[in-house]
């Protein structure tokens, strides 16, 4: 019985530390995200962002993200379809209430294309604004999770879920 009380004691106080860690204003993080493309079904994806947070309310932020990897049939043809995205966005927040904020994106970013079939492959590339919205919740002041729509592009939207980590 000592033990768990012991455990629990130490969780208790380990949590309260990472509680009351300064804040930085570098943060990491991670997503998933579901992708639809104009003529073509929903795809899962993920990524990578890091950021830099000028004040409480803006921050500078930039990821990679795999938006499709998935095989398609074109008439008894297949290939290996992929859809990357590079950005860089400066995003705007404002706290609500209970540890929700709501933000805003707006940004460059790049998709890189490439398709492969047979030996053969192809890629092309667009540079476009980027811009979206979310809605953020601060689990402790270190760990933050986020549920955002984004618009790379006029026919791709993506719905992408993460969390982030400050450091």
């Amino acid at each position: 019985m000592f033990k768990k009380i012991a455990v629990a004691a130490a969780l208790v106080a380990a949590s309260s530390v990472s509680i009351a860690a300064p804040q930085t204003p570098f943060y990491a993080g991670v997503d998933v995200s579901s992708t639809k493309v104009e003529g073509f079904d929903d795809k899962g994806g993920y990524g990578a962002f890091v950021g830099y947070k000028l004040n409480e309310n803006v921050a500078v932020e930039g990821g990679y993200h795999r938006l499709v990897d998935t095989d398609i049939n074109f008439g008894g043809y297949r290939a290996d379809t992929t859809l990357d995205q590079i950005d860089v966005s400066l995003i705007g927040s404002v706290p609500l209430s209970n540890g929700f904020s709501l933000y805003g994106r707006i940004g460059y970013n790049r998709l890189n294309g490439e398709i492969k079939s047979g030996g053969e492959k192809a890629k092309d590339h667009q540079q476009n604004a980027l811009y979206g919205m979310g809605l953020g919740y601060a689990f402790t002041p270190v760990v933050t999770g986020r549920l955002e729509v984004q618009k790379p592009d006029s026919n791709v939207t993506k719905l992408v879920a993460g969390v982030a980590y400050a450091f």
